[in-house]
């Protein structure tokens, strides 16, 4: 008689246990054992418990390879999940094998779980789990499918609806229930305040500080009071959501003539434009790739957007300032270059429109394709073709928690008819090709972030508080990654050998990057070191990059003029004829208005099962090295994280947003 221990962990998450039925099976390289119910005295499987149980076999199993769980009804109650979060077993030997789950089991539904150290494909020799490997990647591929949003865009999930995702890559209770409860509170209050569909203009800009009487953060106060400021404009372009956009300027475009006389009072006494180029003060923007997208009508009468040009000074006092701006790509006398030195409200609407086409920009591209789309097909890739027993599947899925299920609802709030996205100035038809545009020229390099900002030049420019953090976390990620790697392919013979991998970043590179060898994406891995390069870009983009974009929205967009979605009059065209009248005009009505600040505040709001960057609740190694190297990881996050806090406590407009205590795991939101 041979007897076996097992420890079986249920989640503490809200509703994670079950009064079903749940049966084990062992099996191992001597044989198997009976089906056995995990069933104690008293009430098992409750949440946040761990149950014991033995089992006996007449013989032992030999070496432990697999542990089948089915779960089946309780009488004739409804469906009631469990959530399995591990399985330890103690085998009559004294080896203690962990059986990672971290899934919701449905009743009916069997369940393979691998216990031990990660496998690679080549390095299985049994023919169980050599089979068991097959059909788990098998039944993925005909679950997890690839599905075409629209032409020229990243490929996406086959879900239709949120309803239709399995349980395991689904949102937990808790946060389905929050996220449905904070919706519900803004729409009561602007309902209350006769705001929701409201067809009127804005009166003032005071009438705009009522839009949320509860919801308002030091940070959106603060542009509340500052957003006409030209030093706290050009700040934005380092330190706010859309930080990627600036680039250092050493020659000015030909289609932008802006004159030493124009710029002269803005710049260093005695200094001139071109000596501020050669000393590396000067910076551009240019929305160049808006040029004659497709709007939406409003009114009967096409909305405009501005593929215009912003030219930038840091000044001695390192300030960044908007020193000229150009409104269409074009120059004429119709297109006129606007300066600080015009009439307030011209200047400010010239401004106003730059921003709203970053906000443009920065939604659709920035944010929603670079990284929830990233993020998404990065995971189904991981579905498809690496199984669980996976080296880079234990790494890399804790970074996918929840992505597929907030993509799922946010195309719906922003794409479906009626959703922001579709009301901007763009609308559908637009946003799709801007992001159209842009996905065809993403490169590899712009995604790697040291790569990204030496080609922007923007490796000296002070202030830039994104690029200090974001690089600190880029190394510390890429450090922790090639720990991990290195471990388990200790050379590229390795990397050659793993067909898993190979088909792996072939999906992707496929699906997602569309097979754009342009791009300097991989199709495949030769190296090891390509391999820690590509995952710490992915690690970084669904956890750092995607806080960058994300967690500062309600700071700055709730303040609609700071950033809108659309404006309803065309740019202007001559000056000396605008009043702040015109641009309370230009801006949205109120029910239009009040949706962006809306959609802000659920993406920028807390929830109760947030996983930060650095933290793997879920055992899924079996390996103390790994395990060092989590806990390695974690202290230099929090040696930055305490920095950074020390940093920010002297700034006046502080930058949080790259707080490793800030930064979510994965795409949540």
């Amino acid at each position: 008689m041979a007897e076996y221990n097992l420890k079986v962990k249920t989640g503490d998450m809200q509703y994670a246990g079950t009064m079903d039925h749940v049966y084990v099976t062992l099996f191992g390289t001597e044989g198997q054992s009976d089906r056995a119910e995990l069933d104690n005295y008293g009430i098992d499987l409750m949440t946040g418990t761990t149950g014991t149980y033995t089992m006996k076999t007449s013989l032992p199993l030999g070496k432990l390879l697999l542990l089948k769980v089915e779960k089946d009804p309780f009488f004739v109650l409804p469906e009631d999940e469990w959530y399995c979060s591990k399985i330890e077993v103690t085998t009559p030997e004294g080896e203690v094998l962990l059986f990672p789950c971290y899934r919701w089991i449905s009743r009916e539904e069997l369940v393979e779980l691998r216990g031990g150290r990660a496998m690679k494909v080549f390095e299985e020799d049994h023919p169980l789990l050599i089979d068991q490997r097959k059909k788990e990647l098998m039944l993925k591929k005909n679950f997890y499918q690839w599905k075409i949003l629209a032409e020229g865009l990243p490929h996406i999930s086959n879900f239709n609806d949120e309803s239709e995702l399995p349980a395991e890559v689904r949102f937990s209770k808790s946060k389905a229930t929050e996220g449905l409860n904070e919706k519900r509170k803004i729409g009561f209050e602007l309902l209350l305040k006769g705001m929701l569909g409201s067809s009127e203009k804005w009166e003032s800009f005071e009438d705009m500080k009522r839009i949320f009487w509860y919801k308002k953060t030091t940070m959106s106060e603060y542009v509340t009071e500052h957003w006409k400021e030209d030093d706290f404009y050009g700040s934005q372009y380092l330190n706010s959501v859309n930080p990627n956009v600036i680039k250092r300027c050493s020659e000015l475009p030909p289609n932008f003539p802006v004159t030493e006389e124009m710029v002269k009072p803005f710049l260093e006494e005695g200094s001139t434009l071109k000596k501020e180029m050669e000393k590396g003060n000067i910076f551009l923007y240019d929305q160049k790739k808006m040029d004659d997208l497709p709007t939406r009508s409003h009114n009967g009468v096409p909305m405009q957007v501005t593929a215009g040009l912003c030219l930038l000074y840091m000044n001695l006092e390192n300030k960044l300032m908007p020193i000229a701006i150009q409104l269409r790509q074009q120059p004429s006398e119709q297109n006129p270059i606007f300066l600080p030195n015009d009439l307030e409200t011209d200047w400010l609407l010239a401004k106003m429109f730059i921003k709203n086409a970053d906000v443009l920009d920065h939604g659709a591209v920035h944010h929603l394709m670079n990284t929830h789309f990233l993020a998404e097909f990065c995971t189904v890739a991981t579905l498809r073709c690496l199984p669980v027993i996976h080296p880079l599947y234990k790494l890399l899925f804790p970074h996918f928690r929840y992505t597929l299920e907030i993509n799922n609802v946010g195309r719906k709030e922003l794409l479906q008819p009626g959703g922001v996205f579709t009301m901007s100035s763009l609308g559908y038809e637009g946003m799709v090709e801007l992001m159209r545009r842009s996905h065809s020229e993403t490169t590899y390099s712009s995604l790697c972030l040291p790569e990204n900002i030496t080609a922007r030049g923007l490796d000296t420019i002070p202030n830039f508080y994104y690029r200090d953090d974001g690089l600190r976390l880029w190394n510390i990620i890429h450090s922790f990654v090639k720990e991990m790697v290195e471990y388990f392919y200790p050379s590229d013979s390795e990397v050659h050998k793993d067909t898993e991998l190979q088909e792996w970043i072939s999906e992707i590179f496929t699906h997602g990057f569309l097979g754009n060898k342009a791009s300097g994406f991989p199709a495949a891995f030769n190296t090891v070191e390509e391999v820690i390069k590509f995952i710490t870009m992915v690690i970084f983009t669904v956890s750092v990059q995607h806080a960058a974009v994300n967690n500062g929205q309600f700071d700055y967009f709730s303040w609609p003029p700071n950033g809108t979605l659309s404006l309803c009059k065309p740019p202007p065209t001559t000056k000396g004829q605008s009043s702040m009248k015109t641009v309370l005009e230009t801006l949205p009505n109120v029910g239009e208005t009040v949706k962006f600040p809306s959609l802000v505040w659920l993406l920028a709001g807390d929830y109760t099962d947030e996983i930060y960057l650095g933290s793997y609740p879920e055992e899924r190694f079996n390996e103390p090295a790994t395990k060092q190297m989590m806990e390695e990881f974690q202290v230099k996050l929090c040696c930055l994280s305490e920095a950074i806090a020390t940093r920010n406590a002297s700034l006046e407009v502080p930058y949080p947003y790259l707080n490793p205590t800030e930064i979510e795991n994965s795409v949540t939101a």
